[in-house]
């Protein structure tokens, strides 16, 4: 009786199923390439990320997911029930100034990236999907200031509108549409920016983060080659923290 429990509760392990056919087994296989699990998921950094200068961009997450839940509450209420209710106009500000903190972040670590030419290691495009996910967060931050329904809002729009049809796209892009506005600030731009930052989140996991310049530098000196640190989710150093 003894060995047929064992033997229920533990089975032999299965053999590797051959690989799947098809097109989802391929795109399958072509997923778990490109992203193992040990990637999408670390457990350990480099010991380099305990600096200050890497946690702006989990600041810039933070601020951009408080904007998101904000906006939808706004959203859902409808777009003049925080000037008729007090929790209203609370979570209007909640939004506002995530909002100012989410491009703060972002700004700050856009410059540091700069500096530290993260572009390095095959992130080309890991930078680029950065600076789109600035520019379309401010572009989205502008439609939100028209939308706000008082005279900042008012004078805001005509200046805006003036520059637009100074380059030819203000019949597509009308400021003074009160409209047109709200769908863009609600329904089409927050879906750019998601998408973009969900790329560029993808891409960090996909090929590390970037090293500090000090570590190339220190592994040129020593005689070692720059290629001899990893450009993958693998450490830079031999020292490791917890994720």
């Amino acid at each position: 009786m003894t060995d047929l429990i064992e033997e229920t509760t533990h089975p032999e392990p299965m053999p590797d199923p051959e690989p799947a056919g098809g097109w989802t087994g391929a795109l399958r296989r072509r997923i778990f390439e490109a992203m193992p699990p040990e990637q999408l998921l670390p457990d350990t950094q480099p010991s380099y990320v305990a600096s200050w200068i890497y946690v702006f961009g989990v600041l810039s997450l933070t601020a951009f997911l408080t904007v998101v839940g904000t906006g939808t509450v706004l959203a859902v209420k409808g777009a003049t029930w925080w000037h008729v209710s007090g929790t209203g106009h609370f979570v209007n500000s909640l939004h506002l100034w995530s909002v100012e903190l989410f491009m703060t972040f972002m700004s700050v670590h856009l410059i540091a990236k700069f500096f530290m030419a993260a572009w390095r290691g095959k992130r080309a495009l890991t930078w680029i999907t950065g600076v789109i996910a600035l520019g379309a967060s401010a572009f989205t931050a502008l439609t939100g200031y028209l939308i706000q329904q008082n005279f900042d809002s008012q004078w805001i729009a005509t200046q805006a509108k003036d520059g637009l049809n100074s380059i030819g796209v203000g019949a597509y892009f009308n400021t003074m549409d009160f409209g047109q506005m709200l769908i863009w600030h609600v329904a089409l731009l927050p879906l750019v920016v998601a998408v973009v930052v969900a790329l560029h989140i993808l891409l960090v996991r996909r090929r590390g983060v970037v090293p500090p310049l000090a570590l190339r530098d220190a592994a040129s000196s020593s005689g070692l080659p720059a290629s001899g640190l990893p450009d993958s989710g693998l450490p830079d150093s031999a020292e490791e923290v917890e994720a």
